[in-house]
């Protein structure tokens, strides 16, 4: 049955006044990853489901086959999803290929502001063309690349005594790139408590986004740039530049001095498992990983701390992670699907979110003097969401992904050739995506 596509007139009559008002009973179908955040809003939904009579169900993925599987969805004008949470690199293909429907003027008329939510996940999350007033999302769950790390070893007199010897200054979170790096060094293969451990987990998985999602936390510190900010899609002297080089030649250092052995295709779970385990004094990770960490009895509590990404040579930057919720175009139940959105957006609904564990991108809820007190990763949090930077949201974006985790993988964990041959190819490599794509 051919979808009924909403026009923008249809979109803004979804009125304030009331969340059945619009549109009868419909059962809709809510479309996302499988992890811990999504268990999180099948039960925060039930409210919604209460309110607008409407029955939520949902598809959740796991991460290795979520792109594959929601892309492959989309790309066909499935019907299966009225709602979509994807990631933000999706947004300019939801956008340009007609998947997602344009929300500007929905917004409009129910008074929901883009203003009224962390920038960096309005631009990562809604905007398509970046940096223009046009969204095809409402931000849903904020997240970044940050760090865990064993508050208890670092406290411990003996080790603080060691590496004030070792290095000249305090064991404590790391105030620069080079300090993490001198801490995993000092951590790596040391035994405590009768076991080995490592300095750090790190990002280095090459099959999805893994390794990609992790050098770029070093690369934009070192001074890496997607592009010519004065020109689109201009490439060289900016991704493969002096800054940049250094960048991933740090990143390679670090895996060398102080990852554990066999860990040269980790990602989110592998990484979380090694820290939770007792294996590593640091860990990098999502920030979605911090509430099961501050839970888990082997390194939870006052054991662990938490912090953003350090700085290096070039700045203070960190990979965005997190998604927007947008209404698929294909789906019947378009009006009921705008509904939700509409809920989600409450402010009450959005504490409640950031209370049972998902990351709210609302200013009224970060900005809340008792936010940084509700969680000891708050201020982590805040830290990180004021300091991302994202990959490419092109709609080719999995081109150059593909690309991005051959060339990054290729020499940061595998040790061939050097850095510099790395990002030259990858400049060879998107600079014929983009050609391919009438980009240049």
């Amino acid at each position: 049955m051919k979808p009924k596509m909403m026009t923008s007139v249809a979109v803004g009559a979804i009125l304030a006044s009331g969340l059945a008002t619009a549109a009868a009973a419909e059962d809709l179908t809510l479309c996302w990853a499988a992890w811990d955040p999504a268990n999180a809003l099948v039960e925060l939904s039930k409210d919604f489901e209460a309110q607008s009579g409407h029955n939520m169900s949902f598809e959740f993925v796991p991460w290795p086959s979520f792109a594959d599987r929601m892309l492959n969805e989309l790309n066909s004008g499935g019907q299966l999803c009225d709602l979509m949470i994807g990631d933000s690199q999706w947004i300019g293909g939801g956008a340009e290929n007609g998947h997602y429907i344009k929300l500007n003027d929905f917004f409009d008329a129910n008074g929901i502001s883009m203003d009224d939510f962390i920038p960096a996940t309005v631009t990562g999350y809604s905007e398509w063309p970046k940096g223009t007033p046009n969204y095809y999302a409402l931000p849903a769950f904020g997240d970044v690349v940050g760090w865990s790390y064993r508050r208890d070893w670092f406290e411990r007199p003996e080790l603080q005594a060691e590496f004030m010897d070792t290095y000249g200054y305090a064991l404590d979170v790391p105030a620069s790139l080079d300090q993490l790096k001198d801490i995993a060094t000092f951590f790596q293969g040391r035994e405590i408590d009768g076991t080995t451990v490592y300095g750090v987990s790190l990002y280095t998985e090459r099959g999805s986004e893994g390794i990609t999602m992790g050098a770029t936390n070093a690369l934009y510190n070192f001074g890496f740039e997607y592009e010519n900010p004065a020109q689109p899609y201009d490439l060289e002297g900016f991704v493969n530049s002096p800054g940049a080089v250094a960048g991933l030649e740090y990143y390679k250092e670090l895996y060398d001095v102080g990852a554990p052995p066999g860990s040269s295709n980790w990602y989110m779970g592998e990484n979380i498992d090694a820290y939770r385990s007792g294996q590593v004094a640091m860990s990098m990770g999502f920030a979605f990983v911090w509430p099961g960490v501050h839970a888990d009895t082997n390194v939870g509590g006052d054991k662990s701390g938490y912090f953003a990404n350090p700085p290096g040579p070039a700045g203070q930057f960190a990979q965005l992670g997190g998604q927007g919720i947008s209404v698929v175009s294909y789906s019947e139940n378009q009006e009921a699907a705008l509904e939700y959105i509409q809920w989600f957006a409450q402010p009450k609904v959005q504490a409640r979110w950031w209370e049972m564990g998902g990351y709210s991108a609302l200013n009224a809820v970060v900005d809340d003097p008792s936010f940084v007190g509700s969680q000891p990763y708050a201020q982590a949090f805040l830290d990180s969401m004021a300091i991302v930077k994202d990959f490419w949201a092109e709609p080719a974006y999995a081109d150059l992904l593909i690309a991005a985790q051959e060339r990054l993988h290729g020499f940061a964990i595998a040790g061939e050739g050097s850095a510099q041959d790395a990002l030259d190819g990858l400049v060879r490599d998107w600079t014929e995506v983009f050609e391919d794509e009438g980009k240049l």
